[in-house]
Parts: structure tokens; C-alpha cells; sequence
């Protein structure tokens, strides 16, 4: 299992993909691992060498202390550049993923080649939502958020008509550890990047999803109102785009690293 030293934790992560091909690194959502970006990987495999991880404290990377904050993923992303050898990379992240991938290309220009923001946004709920949130997982366990949080991730026609898929993030929600968890909720609760995304200049595509709950369309706007040049495109989505319409947010995602 190919562990890197981050700080004060352990990551886990996977690279794939030929050598001499530009490297993409994937960033998963809040809750998840790494396998959420499974619905893509074959297609990218074909164009580029994917590394995916394990968000701290999430899947089988390190539950250290929190809370955490969004500067200390993001710095956990560029000592995994590091421990792999990689000076520049494509990035997609999703969610937390994505506001992980804003703080990078704003903090680290040089790391970062196009930029992929998937149903994001650079301010996310607020303080009282993320703060209840925490207490319940601490208090009931992962199990007793699951219901909502699902209904808030996809939609009630993808509900009923891909359960199999649905359960397999269920399973992932399932099996995140409460601790790192509500580590990784103070992160998203406690940034606002609003302020910092003019000084991105990496090529940026932001995709929203027209049913998310959790980050609307009017977050993924803003976030491509304020980012120079960046591309804005809406598909027919809850929060979980890569899953609910895998085939056209692959082919998006392609079409936009490739250009």
C-alpha cells in the first residue's frame, strides 16, 4: 500500500498510468476516498498518469488531530507531489476536492498546470450547519448522517435507478471515521476563499450540478464569475456529477485537459 509522509500524517495513495504521460491528480469529496473517482478512471487512464489519494483522515490515510483546515490538505497534496517526483500537474477535485484544488492554484501557481472544480464552491454552508453536523457524527456516528447526506448527493431518479451505485458510496460514507471526519467539516466550515480566486491563472474549468443541495449552481458561477477566463458548464446533476452522469463528466473533464 503506497504510503506518503505529509506533515505530521500518513497518506495513502495510487498512481496509474504510462510514464511519460501528464500526470493528473484526483481529490476526493468529504466523506469519501479515493475510489469515488472509480467512473473515471479508465477513460483518463487513456490520456493521462492519475494519482489519487486518500484525503486525510479519510480511507486508509492517517486520522490525526484536528481540526484541520484547507491550507493543511492543500499542503498535504504538495508533500505527495513531492514524495512522487512531480513538479507540475493537472488537478480535478471535487467538493472539499475542489476548494482543496482553488487554494493550490492560488498559493502554489507553479504546481499547478489546468484545474478542474467540480461542485464546489469557495465558501460552503455555514458555520452552524458544519458545527451540527460535527456534533451529531460525534455523538451518533457516521450511520446517523448517511440518509441525508445521500439525498443531498444525488438525485431521487438516480436513487431509484442505479441503488448498486448508491450503495457503493454509502459504503464509503459508512466506513469514514467520525474523528477525521468532523476534522475535514471544520476545514470546509472554517474557509472562505472568495477573496483569493482572481489570482488564479491556471486554466480552469468549474462544473456544477443543476440539483446539488450541497454546492449550487449560484456557488460554481462565483466561483467562475471571479476566476480569469475560467469555463463554466452545468449538467443534469446533484452534487456527485462523476457518478450520476459519469460519461459526460468524463468526456468534459477530457475535452478540458486536453485542449
Amino acid at each position: 500500500m503506497p504510503i506518503a509522509q505529509a506533515g505530521n500524517g500518513r497518506l495513502h495513495y495510487r498512481i496509474e498510468g504510462r510514464d511519460d504521460r501528464p500526470v493528473l491528480i484526483l481529490s476526493n469529496s468529504l466523506g469519501t476516498t479515493l475510489d469515488m473517482w472509480a467512473p473515471q478512471m479508465p477513460a483518463l487512464l487513456e490520456h493521462f498518469r492519475v494519482l489519487r489519494y486518500d484525503a486525510r483522515g479519510h480511507g486508509q490515510s492517517e486520522v490525526t488531530p484536528g481540526p484541520y483546515s484547507i491550507a493543511q490538505l492543500g499542503g498535504d497534496v504538495i508533500a505527495l507531489m513531492d514524495h512522487a517526483g512531480i513538479g507540475r500537474a493537472h488537478f480535478c477535485g471535487l467538493s472539499m476536492g475542489g476548494m482543496v484544488g482553488m487554494w493550490l492554484a492560488a498559493n502554489h501557481p507553479s504546481r499547478i498546470d489546468r484545474l478542474v472544480l467540480c461542485n464546489t464552491g469557495a465558501r460552503i454552508g455555514t458555520p452552524e450547519v458544519w458545527n451540527a453536523r460535527i456534533d451529531k457524527v460525534n455523538g451518533e456516528g457516521m450511520r446517523a448522517i448517511i440518509p441525508a447526506v445521500l439525498d443531498r448527493w444525488f438525485t431521487a431518479d438516480f436513487q431509484a435507478q442505479a441503488p448498486s451505485q448508491v450503495d457503493t458510496v454509502r459504503a464509503m460514507l459508512l466506513n469514514c471515521d467520525p474523528a477525521g471526519y468532523g476534522a475535514n467539516c471544520a476545514a470546509v466550515r472554517d474557509q472562505d476563499q472568495r477573496d483569493g480566486l482572481g489570482g488564479i491563472v491556471a486554466p480552469t474549468l468549474v462544473i456544477a450540478g443543476t440539483h446539488d443541495l450541497a454546492t449550487s449552481p449560484d456557488d460554481g458561477r462565483l466561483v467562475a464569475r471571479n476566476i480569469p477566463g475560467a469555463q463554466y458548464i452545468e449538467l443534469n446533476a446533484a452534487h456527485l456529477s462523476n457518478w450520476e452522469v459519469a460519461q459526460t463528466f468524463t468526456t468534459q473533464v477530457v475535452n478540458f485537459l486536453t485542449a
